[in-house]
């Protein structure tokens, strides 16, 4: 079974709003929503792997990201594991540098079956987060 290692940015201003993109028509898990990252390349790190993907992605320079936990999903193919960080300070302004469609919305205002099912945990704390 193939094992990949993501790196994922929830990337949050300080009114608690997230950046959020759309997966592909043509991609796994197509037209979903989903926090910016991607795939950890031989020799990264998380959070080498997650500066660079948010560059190509979102065409933002992280200045500050926290570790935020890691999720594992597998299906009969494919086992993910994805490492979860905070990024709240970056130069730049978000946006879908690939041409994805892009859109804030508040951390207490995510819906979790909006996005693939690894997702569900950290969306379940973030929104806790929020509302505390």
């Amino acid at each position: 079974m193939k094992h990949l290692q993501v790196a994922v940015g929830i990337i949050r201003d300080r009114n608690k709003n997230i950046f959020l993109t759309r997966r592909s028509a043509k991609s796994h898990m197509a037209n979903m929503w989903e926090f910016p990252g991607g795939k950890i390349e031989a020799g990264e790190t998380p959070e080498q792997a997650l500066k660079r993907e948010l560059c190509e992605e979102a065409g933002i320079e992280v200045l500050q990201l926290n570790a935020y936990g890691q999720a594992e999903h597998a299906d009969s193919e494919l086992k993910v594991t994805l490492h979860f960080f905070i990024v709240d300070s970056w130069k730049g302004t978000p946006y879908g540098r690939e041409g994805q469609p892009e859109r804030w919305v508040a951390q207490k205002a995510l819906v979790a079956e909006q996005f693939p099912p690894a997702n569900a945990g950290v969306i379940t704390r973030l929104k806790a987060e929020a509302l505390e």
